[in-house]
């Protein structure tokens, strides 16, 4: 393993920081007043002073949403949103070369993966209501010069009617649902195995542990179905993604789009293998560029050269958001530890997380399950396992499955609600 004491930046990272900055300064209202202090000259510019500028944050987004926008709205090619942090959707402004500039990181994303043109994909997640993700992979398909089937989410049946129909060698999709598809398959005589997929890119959810092996969702897909899954992660207002290689250890950066920091608790740079918060500049942006973005996403970065030869910066799977900390009975945990237990367990095949306060202001965790599992010895082993992987015992709550799913896969939602924070 390759030993790093600091993080060395080259002069094109300097270069093309100073170009987004000075682009900021010019054209957006809010960084024309959040860096009017800020005099930079090309020729001295340093990384010391960029960390000097303030962050942004998906607060500063959504209260002064508007003011982010640095063209003129004649020139807005495409409007997508994102959750805000007060419920009401945040808005991001694409340009027609900000189209592009998605469709180059997905293509080269698919790259990485070792798709071609021959490649035929098939979408599983919505392409509509201002959806950035649906638009951004059907783009890189098309200048892939490969081939798209856009089914959108859910609907089981149909999406088997497409790949016996149509023949996908890649599907795209929220990895949850794939274990959705897989149960309808066994529920249905239909051979998953002698299909046409080969792989799916997943999206939304992490499928991998801290050390880059198969999580309990990862593994419930890959020992029933002989495909290749990949990991991805993203974000609306970065637009654009890290993606694994066929190495796949860990999702690369894509640094002709994107400038990323890992930060430490104590504001220094993570080094190799070392967890932190994700923040991002993004480069190339003319319709809304960020600077010093905080995802208040955690996740460990490898920074020694990947098994595929590129030297790029990689980062892991995404263990919690820093606003998404639940302190329960004197325990801290992230969702995701509690929802690698539950997908642990074959017989659960769907559930849901409310996380409320108590009359004292602690945390309170509640595990909805189908009503079939109530007298099961399933939920004695799922309590044994809470109490031995995350020391303490939720309550559970028991619902009718049908109910259930509607509770998780909202049709208004882009993703499955699989926790919701009260």
């Amino acid at each position: 393993m390759e030993i790093l004491s600091k993080i060395d930046y080259s002069k094109t990272q300097l270069e093309n920081l100073f170009k987004v900055i000075e682009y900021a300064k010019t054209h957006s209202p809010y960084y024309q007043n959040s860096l009017d202090s800020k005099e930079l000259s090309e020729s001295t510019f340093s990384i010391g002073e960029y960390k000097q500028l303030p962050f942004t944050t998906k607060t500063d987004l959504a209260d002064h949403n508007d003011s982010f926008l640095a063209v003129p709205m004649t020139e807005v090619a495409d409007f997508v949103t994102t959750s805000g942090t007060t419920g009401d959707p945040i808005s991001l402004f694409l340009t027609k070369n900000d189209l592009e500039r998605l469709a180059q990181n997905e293509r080269d994303s698919f790259v990485l993966m070792g798709k071609t043109d021959k490649d035929i994909f098939q979408l599983l997640t919505t392409i509509d209501k201002q959806f950035m993700a649906g638009i951004a992979y059907f783009l890189g398909v098309q200048k892939l010069g490969a081939g798209m089937v856009r089914i959108g989410p859910g609907v089981p049946q149909l999406q088997w009617n497409s790949i016996l129909k149509y023949k996908p060698t890649t599907l795209i999709a929220v990895p949850s649902f794939i274990v959705t598809l897989l149960d309808y398959a066994k529920e249905n005589g239909i051979d998953f195995n002698a299909t046409s997929v080969q792989s799916i890119v997943c999206i939304g959810e992490p499928i991998r542990n801290e050390d880059l092996s198969f999580n309990k969702l990862g593994k419930r897909i890959t020992e029933n179905w002989d495909v290749t899954i990949f990991s991805t992660y993203a974000s609306t207002e970065m637009g654009a993604a890290f993606s694994e290689c066929t190495a796949q250890q860990g999702c690369h950066l894509n640094e002709d789009l994107l400038f990323l920091e890992v930060l430490k608790e104590d504001g220094t740079d993570a080094l190799n293998e070392e967890f932190g918060e994700i923040v991002v500049t993004t480069l190339g942006v003319e319709g809304a560029p960020l600077i010093r973005y905080r995802t208040g996403d955690i996740a460990k970065v490898y920074r020694e050269k990947c098994a595929c030869g590129r030297n790029s910066p990689r980062l892991g799977p995404i263990i919690g958001r820093k606003n998404q900390m639940i302190k329960y009975r004197g325990t801290t945990l992230f969702p995701k530890a509690i929802f690698d237990v539950l997908e642990s367990f074959k017989a659960v095949s769907c559930y849901k997380v409310l996380i409320d306060k108590d009359e004292l202001n602690n945390d309170t965790i509640t595990i909805l399950l189908e009503d079939r599992i109530i007298d099961s010895v399933v939920l004695d082993e799922i309590k044994e396992m809470c109490k031995s992987n995350l020391r303490v015992i939720p309550k559970f709550d028991f619902v009718e499955i049908n109910e259930l799913r509607a509770m998780v896969h909202k049709k208004h939602m882009r993703k499955p609600e699989k926790i919701k924070f009260n």
